[in-house]
């Protein structure tokens, strides 16, 4: 892994956060697609979510997070920060526990992954 990125056919995944304690209410997928709204890519002024980097969310009944995400470009010069960004910020999350964040490559990111505001921001309609 190059300069701490991973290429494509390279996973990295990046973990935070910590096992609940019992009886903590689990967080829902609103929440957590919240806190993925706080994490901008640097070059773009939109956050991750509404980009289409996010490819998965599971939530476990322990409030325990996975997370599949891509990027817009193998060759992104923050590939080895962002995932550990989205673990954080999902981790800090009310009703969140550990957060695995994973860059996968495939399928590769194109402009259609992203919301209609996105587009609009980005002028792409």
């Amino acid at each position: 892994m190059p300069n701490g990125q991973a290429m494509p056919g390279e996973e990295l995944t990046a973990r935070a956060g910590a096992p609940l304690e019992p009886g903590t209410k689990v967080a829902d997928e609103d929440i957590v697609i919240e806190a993925l709204r706080t994490v901008h890519d640097p070059e773009i002024p939109v956050n991750l979510y509404d980009l289409g980097l996010i490819y998965s969310i599971d939530i476990a009944g322990d409030g325990s997070v996975v997370i599949e995400m891509s990027l817009t470009a193998p060759a992104c010069p923050v590939a080895g920060e962002m995932p550990f960004d989205v673990a954080r910020a999902v981790a800090g999350a009310e009703g969140v526990g550990e957060v695995a964040v994973s860059l996968v490559w495939d399928p590769p990111w194109t402009p259609e992954r992203m919301s209609e505001d996105a587009q609009l921001a980005l002028g792409l309609f």
